[in-house]
């Protein structure tokens, strides 16, 4: 899920970051780089994890900051497919649910990879949004805002930057994680607990 990316990358450094030490301003320009960015293919960064080489330093006629070629490592969030992650409910609406991890926020399980059979039961006050209920066992499990959800890693994709983007449409998400619940073991956990619970009063 976490992983250690080397880049290289030219840094033009601000004037205003020269009254600290070199590594520290850089340190600090490349945070307000790359930090909570996605790059495409590496992931979302999360944080600057040390900065491996600084070389250059030169000013460029016409140009007060000097540039420097900077290699350093980011740590980067790009789940796999097929890993499974715990998040908790973002949202639900009659397309499925989206997740979050606190961080990162566009999880995505169509209504598709939801545990099959189902139901949906839509709000009063808007139909478009609402629970999401398994049916198992002649009773109705819902996925609800309280709880905690393992998921399994589906699809990674980096959608393009769209030129123009109608208004009813989703805010642009730079990253997309599709996950799926249909799976033993995976949605709410609290489903998993309460059946073993059953099984222990049922062997007492």
């Amino acid at each position: 899920m976490f992983y250690l990316s080397r880049i290289e990358h030219k840094l033009s450094l601000p004037p205003t970051r020269l009254v600290l030490p070199i590594r520290e301003a850089i340190h600090m320009e490349l945070e307000k780089l790359f930090l909570d960015k996605v790059i495409a293919n590496l992931g979302l960064c999360i944080s600057v994890y040390d900065i491996r080489s600084i070389d250059g330093g030169f000013i460029f006629a016409g140009d007060g900051a000097p540039t420097f070629t900077v290699v350093f490592n980011l740590i980067m969030f790009r789940p796999f497919v097929g890993e499974i992650i715990t998040a908790k409910l973002f949202s639900s609406d009659a397309d499925g649910l989206r997740l979050t991890l606190g961080f990162f926020d566009d999880i995505y399980v169509p209504a598709h990879h939801l545990p099959y059979p189902n139901h949906f039961v839509a709000e009063q006050v808007n139909s478009k949004k609402g629970v999401w209920f398994w049916d198992f066992n002649d009773q109705s499990y819902p996925i609800e805002d309280t709880d905690v959800i393992k998921f399994r890693v589906q699809n990674v994709s980096y959608p393009p930057i769209p030129v123009e983007q109608p208004k009813e449409s989703k805010p642009f998400a730079p990253m997309l994680v599709t996950g799926s619940l249909d799976h033993d073991g995976l949605g709410p956990i609290s489903w998993w607990f309460a059946e073993e619970l059953e099984e222990e009063v049922e062997n007492e």
